[in-house]
């Protein structure tokens, strides 16, 4: 089955747009970011010296080897008569002590030295969380989850390696590159120079390739990314997808990303392959060099046979350190793309934090005052809310109606600050809500939505998100009086039982009284219901409707209804539009006033 062109091309739109998000976000440099990284090192220094004191071990191991084997070739060169058993002993001696140092230090570097790259891969990824944790609604408005999944599980886990073995490898290339050069410097200087002559091409070539190699690791963890996502919504959104038969489109999109994927993973081995065959390349041309120039010298008398095998022994070594440099690469590349887009992330500034003057505001009495209140989402749009003055005393229930569109839920998204006004203030008991910290804020309002969410776990913890301090006495009695012990009782272990992903094991009207159980808990002063039953059914509704009448006693309560007989005992009943407040009274003043609550009612049917 073909996709829809219209679909194929808004779905081409939508990659285009996201990957063009993603380059903007891009800004930090990569040099920047590797210093930016080194301060999580900090607390496991003493690890990560002594880790570095055991690569020295095991370079020193290897570089003692040619020389050994230098001494035995030039003394029996020399006079075969002093190439003794006590010599050949002492040199296997030394040799196998080396070896014992180089298997422990070897031991530490992999079993100590791979856990502290894990633990500050976990400490990055518990940054990273909490992070996210502060950033706004509008984040989440414009950033898809299935990316952020791809990047505090998936990026972070090229950390480990990275964090790890970075450090090692340079001091390790380091130490073989200087130490083989004195040592081989102080035997023939011209073959040295001649011999080291390959390196700077070497390197050039591998510094090449790492950059085209990290834009191709770079578009492979954005693709990643965006298959995380488009899984996401479609197994989330499995019942409309298999309500209208469209398996097969969905199986299309995951197949074109899935592709796409391929494609970029088989661009990024392209260039690994180009790299490797250049490296083994780059292998021959020096070992034939060694072994043409070396022999030159010899013949001419100035190395000895011992200095010819020790140049190919040192050959030897340098050339596995740039392979080994060579396969790193590709961990390198790899972690250090993930370092980039974890900072990518940490770089995004929370738009709601608290002012350096705010403090906690202590007893609530719900009092609340919008002063001339405006707000645009975006800088340059157009105003949702112009000119709002309202002032709510505390215990007054408001009821805020009107046609989609007019921001109601943006007004009542300002109480909690889920977003900043854009002018004029709002008080709560006569203090400024940007001069309260939004901890202290956020514990005295509770929010009953319309989308439910529960979390993946049983029916108490679920009750217990709105106190976490709670007892057990006190969840059940939250329950009671949102009318949900009867029917919890009834589930197959109680408060035990298991919801399903987002409480998919229960009805509508039950995920909506677990909720409200969960604000009877948290028992705060300012209540907000957002058309807390205008999913539900009619049964459910009252059942519901008389859980909230309960929920709101005492409280200073924001209604927002589409259905209108709800709010009918609201004492003021607020009618927003996009010119905002147009009318302002109890029901029956209102429906005196036959205006546009008038009009409301009437379009709803509650009036012939």
């Amino acid at each position: 089955m073909r996709m829809p062109e219209g679909l194929r091309s808004f779905m081409e739109e939508s990659a285009l747009s996201a990957a063009g998000m993603e380059q903007k976000t891009m800004q930090t440099k990569k040099k920047s970011n590797l210093i930016r990284f080194l301060p999580y090192y900090k607390p496991y220094l003493p690890t990560m010296a002594f880790d570095l004191f055991c690569a020295v071990l095991t370079t020193l191991c290897e570089i003692v080897l040619p020389i050994l084997v230098r001494k035995i070739t030039n003394t029996a060169t020399e006079d075969l008569s002093l190439l003794t058993p006590r010599l050949i002993l002492s040199v296997a001696g030394i040799y196998i002590l080396l070896r014992i140092v180089d298997t422990a230090a070897n031991y530490y570097m992999i079993r100590v030295g791979h856990m502290m790259g894990a633990k500050l891969e976990t400490d990055m990824r518990g940054d990273l969380f909490s992070h996210l944790q502060e950033l706004s609604f509008s984040f989440y408005s414009n950033t898809k989850v299935g990316q952020l999944m791809s990047r505090i599980t998936r990026d972070l886990f090229d950390i480990t390696e990275f964090s790890h073995h970075f450090p090692e490898e340079a001091l390790i290339a380091l130490l073989k590159f200087v130490a083989s050069f004195l040592i081989l410097a102080n035997v023939n200087l011209t073959l040295t120079l001649i011999i080291y002559a390959m390196i700077p091409l070497m390197a050039i070539f591998v510094l090449r390739m790492q950059a085209v190699l990290g834009e191709a690791f770079t578009s492979e963890k954005e693709q990643i990314g965006r298959i995380n996502a488009q899984v996401e919504d479609s197994l989330l959104g499995i019942r409309v997808v298999k309500s209208f038969s469209n398996e097969e489109i969905e199986k299309e999109k995951f197949r074109e990303g899935n592709h796409t994927f391929l494609d970029i993973k088989n661009r990024a081995y392209i260039y690994l392959a180009q790299l490797h065959c250049g490296i083994r390349f780059f292998d021959g041309m020096m070992y034939i060099l060694v072994v043409t120039a070396g022999a030159f010298f010899m013949m001419n008398g100035k190395i000895t046979a011992g200095d010819f095998i020790a140049y190919l022994l040192y050959t030897v070594t340098l050339l596995a350190t740039v392979s080994r440099l060579a396969e790193f690469t590709e961990t390198f590349m790899q972690g250090l793309t993930g370092v980039n887009r974890f900072f990518e992330i940490m770089d995004v500034p929370p738009e709601i934090t608290d002012s350096p003057d705010a403090e906690p505001i202590g007893e609530v009495t719900g009092d609340l005052v919008f002063d001339h209140v405006t707000f645009r989402y975006e800088d340059g749009g157009s105003d949702v809310l112009s000119g709002i003055d309202l002032h709510v005393r505390p215990g007054e229930n408001v009821a805020l109606v009107g046609p989609s569109g007019g921001g109601k839920t943006t007004l009542s998204n300002l109480i909690p600050r889920f977003y900043d006004v854009t002018g004029g203030r709002i008080l709560l008991d006569g203090k400024d809500i940007r001069k309260i910290t939004l901890k202290s804020l956020r514990a005295n309002i509770g929010v009953v939505q319309q989308e439910v969410y529960l979390f993946s776990g049983s029916v108490y913890e679920n009750i217990l998100y709105g106190k976490p301090s709670a007892s057990r006495e006190e969840v059940v009695e939250a329950a009671k009086l949102a009318g949900a012990d009867d029917f919890i009782n009834e589930l197959p272990e109680g408060y035990d039982t298991y919801v399903g992903e987002r409480g998919v094991k229960l009805s509508g009207g039950q995920k909506q009284r677990i909720s409200i159980a969960r604000v009877f808990l948290k028992n705060p002063p300012v209540l907000i219901l957002d058309e807390a039953t205008s999913a539900l059914d009619n049964e459910s509704e009252h059942v519901v409707q008389q859980s909230l009448e309960r929920l709101s006693k005492g409280r200073t309560v924001f209604t927002i209804a589409h259905r209108l007989s709800t709010i009918r005992s609201a004492k003021i009943i607020l009618v927003l539009t996009k010119d905002g407040i147009v009318e302002q009274g109890s029901h029956d003043e209102l429906m005196a006033e036959e205006g546009v609550y008038y009009n409301l009612q009437k379009i709803s049917g509650y009036i012939r």
